[in-house]
């Protein structure tokens, strides 16, 4: 005997509030607009002043201006509701986003690197005091705009992509603005590249995690804050329970997770009990979808993967 039960929760804890989602939208437009216009000012005082620092470093804030609007786009598309296409709606855009943010995260590590390389090999005269100048201004930008996202950094992915990507961008202008001040003082011209080496080395080590944890959630993987083992061993134990398989949990988006399980209970005047007992359990561990099927006796299958997806 078979019983299929399909539920969505939502978990606060989670799951962004519809007062929060508007202020991350506003965020995000005014770090967009922010910066673009910083953008603009960095990149004519670099042409101006022929300096590679400052250039690199308009063209490496023009690179987080997109990564602003994909993460504002991705928030959006996440607003819209579901159809006959898109079931779940547009979520997932959530969890692709943050995987291309992380990659051109590192794609702007890479630059960083090329340009640094460059100017140790051929070092140029600048002003320091101008780079210096313009950094500091930078620095106001990018510190600003990274603690827009700070609060929201540790409950949304997408959301602490923008948050290290500006608090990046704030560690590049403070070492342009450090490096402008030597060489005014100096005119010891490698520390530009010297530094530019550095806060790459810095940024890649500090956004690894970001990058792996996105990528995971690309692939369906199991999301960081839920430790499989613990929710099959948790089912295995609601009583009337005598046997958990075929266990999925996957990102719906970089908030929401859903789940799919099969149960066999022990007494089929049971099932409707068991059946909300399971997504009551999978609620209180931070799984908002669930789908439960119920059985009241063990049945063939052939399940693949880790233990959890065996029958018992």
């Amino acid at each position: 005997m078979l019983h299929h039960d399909h539920a969505h929760h939502h978990s606060q804890s989670r799951e962004m509030k519809p007062e929060a989602d508007g202020s991350l939208r506003r965020a995000f437009k005014l770090g967009i607009w922010l910066n673009i216009i910083y953008v603009a000012f960095e990149a004519v005082f670099g042409f101006i002043n022929d300096s590679m620092g400052l250039l690199s470093d308009a063209g490496h804030n023009l690179s987080d201006v997109a990564s602003l609007v994909i993460a504002l786009i991705a928030f959006k598309a996440a607003g819209l509701g579901a159809n006959s296409r898109f079931t779940y709606g547009y979520r997932k855009a959530t969890v692709e986003a943050s995987a291309l943010n992380a990659m051109i995260l590192y794609a702007a590590v890479a630059f960083i690197l090329v340009e640094s390389i460059e100017k140790l090999i051929n070092p140029t005269d600048v002003d320091g005091d101008t780079v210096a100048w313009v950094a500091g201004i930078g620095v106001i930008v990018n510190g600003f705009t990274a603690w827009l996202f700070m609060k929201d950094s540790k409950i949304d992915l997408n959301v602490k992509g923008a948050y290290l990507h500006m608090a990046a961008d704030t560690l590049v202008s403070v070492g342009v603005v450090v490096s402008g001040i030597v060489i005014s003082l100096t005119g010891w011209y490698l520390i530009d590249p010297i530094i530019g080496i550095l806060i790459a080395a810095l940024i890649a080590i500090s956004s690894f995690s970001m990058l792996k944890e996105s990528l995971r959630l690309a692939l369906d993987g199991v999301p960081p804050n839920i430790d499989i083992e613990k929710v099959h061993d948790s089912l295995a134990t609601i009583a009337g329970v005598v046997g958990v398989h075929h266990l999925h949990i996957w990102p719906i988006s970089t908030t929401e997770t859903a789940m799919t399980v099969h149960v066999v209970v022990d007494n089929p005047l049971k099932l409707d009990k068991v059946i909300a007992a399971v997504k009551d359990k999978a609620r209180l561990l931070g799984i908002e979808h669930s789908t439960v099927e119920a059985e009241t006796s063990k049945t063939e299958c052939s399940c693949v993967g880790g233990q959890n997806n065996q029958c018992l």
